[in-house]
């Protein structure tokens, strides 16, 4: 099983620069165009953020452009929402994020069930309205449940926004991934859950939760950038996406890509000490 991971893509209804001087869209197009000689990709996933404004318009457009790359490889696409989506939007455009889904979280939450090639691909909605953290409820959880009580052929992928790890070089991180990690890990401990594919943070990540495989992908539209002094952050350009390759022996294993951007590394922004602080006092 080969996926195509993205995330993050920041989408706005404008297809012009932002107020940091980037564009999301560009960024989405380079990324894509950078991976056209990809051959044997059998699922693309994209794990939230997928639109900054919560517009129907950006979805469309994330949808166009996606759905143009992944056609010619015949992969189905499957998208989650992030702290930045707005879920009415979001299922105006991609419903439960799923074409052809064999199942659907029956709450508002857009969680759906799909099967690829013998594996079972499940996308959890870990949007808290307002806030950068994630969570997800007990109602998803006890339907994830449900949904693992029954092994899949080959395994099950699960994917969704939020990390439940961090990096300890972050200060941002360990306040704004997935709350409670320990209730996700208890639901699939011992399942046939064999990787947990997750965005956010901007930046590529792997741990482990259960004993399960966690890789956070980096972002399309920046990334961030853990050279900065202790409690500071910054973001810097380059679009970038991972190639997960699941079965084998040695699987999985996790490859990430960078977009060629001659204006790659320039800083997007940069948060000191106090305005770190100020930022997880508010929304953490």
């Amino acid at each position: 099983m080969r996926i195509l991971h993205l995330s993050d893509t920041h989408i706005e209804r404008a297809d012009e620069p932002d107020s940091r001087g980037v564009n999301a869209t560009d960024s989405l197009r380079l990324m894509l165009g950078e991976l056209r000689h990809l051959r044997d990709v059998d699922a693309v996933v994209v794990t939230g953020d997928l639109a900054d404004d919560g517009s129907v318009e950006a979805y469309a457009t994330v949808r166009g452009l996606v759905g143009d790359f992944a056609r010619p490889l015949d992969a189905p696409v499957f998208y989650t929402t992030g702290n930045h989506d707005e879920r009415s939007a979001f299922a105006k455009v991609l419903g439960s994020g799923h074409a052809d889904a064999v199942a659907e979280f029956p709450g508002e939450e857009r969680s759906a069930v799909s099967t690829v090639g013998g594996w079972r691909l499940v996308t959890l909605d870990s949007l808290v309205p307002g806030k950068v953290y994630g969570g997800l409820g007990a109602g998803q959880l006890e339907w994830l449940r449900g949904v693992l009580g029954a092994p899949a052929e080959h395994g099950t992928v699960l994917a969704f926004h939020h990390p439940p790890i961090c990096h300890p070089l972050s200060a941002t991180q360990q306040v704004f991934g997935l709350r409670d990690p320990g209730e996700l890990a208890a639901v699939i401990r011992g399942s046939d859950v064999r990787v947990l594919l997750t965005g956010h943070f901007h930046l590529q990540l792997c741990g482990f939760l259960a004993e399960v495989p966690v890789w956070v992908t980096p972002g399309v539209v920046n990334r961030i950038d853990l050279t900065t002094a202790p409690g500071t952050e910054r973001a810097v350009r380059g679009a970038s996406a991972s190639l997960v390759e699941l079965g084998g022996g040695s699987g999985p294993l996790f490859h990430t890509f960078h977009a060629r951007d001659p204006r790659a590394h320039e800083t997007v922004y940069q948060l000191d000490e106090e305005r770190t602080r100020e930022i997880i006092a508010r929304h953490g």
